[in-house]
């Protein structure tokens, strides 16, 4: 199995929800929002009902969203960025939701989409928008830790985000690369 890596570029990951967005896939759209601004793995993304992310008597996005993680049982509390929000709120307009239905539903079963076609919509984007690497739904997570630590967040509050055992597994997950290495080396200054 290869391993994905995360979307170094922003415009890459700006192209990449908006592809859905353009073709009137909202749904597909949010999954991409989501997915890069809470780390959250696709079972758990896929797990979302629209009661977990809206306030039905607010009539609201939730600002936090909470969760029991599949993988780790785990619960997990997300502050959702600004961008998710505006997403969620413009599938809520646009799919009238009732609270236990799922966020990212098939609409011919009822339930929620499967990890194949997660997979299938995120890699068809790469693929519309020439992409030179193999995108999937890991590397919507891994896209999050990326930036998180090119902002300067430190790869511990990135691991706990993760809730990963070792840091070692945190730092496979930013996809550190030569070139990620030199730039710190060019732009740390000790000695003016």
């Amino acid at each position: 199995m290869a391993t994905t890596e995360p979307i170094r570029n922003k415009q890459h990951v700006r192209a990449l929800a908006e592809h859905y967005l353009r073709k009137g896939q909202t749904r597909n759209h949010v999954l991409i929002v989501m997915g890069v601004h809470t780390a959250l793995r696709v079972s758990d993304l896929l797990r979302l009902r629209w009661a977990d992310v809206y306030d039905f008597q607010r009539k609201s996005i939730r600002p936090v969203i909470r969760l029991r993680e599949k993988k780790t049982g785990k619960t997990k509390q997300v502050a959702l960025h600004k961008a998710a929000v505006k997403a969620l709120a413009l599938y809520a307009l646009e799919k009238k939701p009732l609270p236990a239905t799922f966020v990212f539903e098939n609409r011919i079963t009822g339930n929620a989409i499967s990890r194949v076609q997660a997979y299938r919509i995120i890699r068809a984007a790469g693929e519309a928008l020439k992409l030179n690497m193999r995108v999937s739904c890991h590397s919507l997570r891994k896209t999050f830790g990326y930036h998180a630590w090119k902002h300067g967040i430190s790869p511990a509050v990135i691991m706990d985000i993760y809730n990963h055992s070792s840091l070692a597994v945190t730092r496979r997950y930013l996809g550190v690369t030569q070139d990620d290495q030199n730039e710190v080396y060019q732009k740390l200054t000790l000695m003016a």
